[in-house]
C-alpha cells in the first residue's frame, strides 16, 4: 500500500512538472487578474512553497534538504522544474517516514493518506485555474497537456 500511495504522489508531481515543460514562457506571464492576482508561474510557485510550508511544519529535518521560492521571484523555469522535483522527492520522505509510523503526521490529524488526498486536491485546483486562464487568455493547450493530466496509467 505504501508503494501505492507514492506512485499516486509520484505521477501527481509528474503532471505538475508537464505543466512547467509545456507551458511556454510567454503564456507562464498569463492572468486573468485585474488586480495583480498569481500569473501562472506565480501560481506553480506557491503550490511548491505550500509542500515546503508542510514539510517545515511536519518533518524539519526533511525541509531543511529543499528550498522553498520567494514569492515574486524572477522567472526561471529551470528553477521551478527542479523545486518541483525536490519537494516531490521530499513529501515522499514524508510518507515513508510516516508510514513507519502507522501513518500518522503532526498537524493533520485525520493522517498520512488524507493529507496527500489534501495535497493532491490543491495542486489539481490549481492546475485547473492554469488551463482556465489560459484557454481564457485564447492559448491553444498542448495536447500532451490537455490530456496527459488523465493519463495516470501512462505516465
Amino acid at each position: 500500500m505504501k508503494e501505492q500511495l507514492i506512485e499516486a504522489w509520484r505521477t501527481n508531481n509528474k503532471i505538475n512538472l508537464l505543466f512547467v515543460e509545456l507551458i511556454d514562457d510567454d503564456d507562464m506571464q498569463k492572468t486573468l487578474s485585474a488586480r495583480s492576482g498569481r500569473t501562472v508561474y506565480q501560481q506553480l510557485v506557491h503550490v511548491h512553497n505550500v509542500r515546503m510550508q508542510w514539510l517545515d511544519i511536519m518533518a524539519k529535518e526533511i525541509a531543511k534538504k529543499y528550498k522553498a521560492l520567494a514569492k515574486e521571484v524572477a522567472f526561471n523555469k529551470e528553477l521551478l522544474f527542479e523545486s518541483f522535483e525536490d519537494s516531490g522527492k521530499g513529501i515522499e520522505e514524508l510518507i515513508d517516514k510516516s508510514w513507519e509510523k502507522g501513518g500518522k503526521v503532526s498537524s493533520f490529524k485525520k493522517g498520512l493518506i488524507p493529507f496527500v488526498g489534501y495535497l493532491i486536491s490543491h495542486e489539481a485546483h490549481h492546475r485547473g485555474n492554469i488551463l482556465l486562464t489560459l484557454k481564457q487568455c485564447g492559448v491553444k493547450i498542448p495536447d500532451e497537456l490537455k490530456w496527459g493530466i488523465w493519463e495516470w496509467n501512462k505516465i
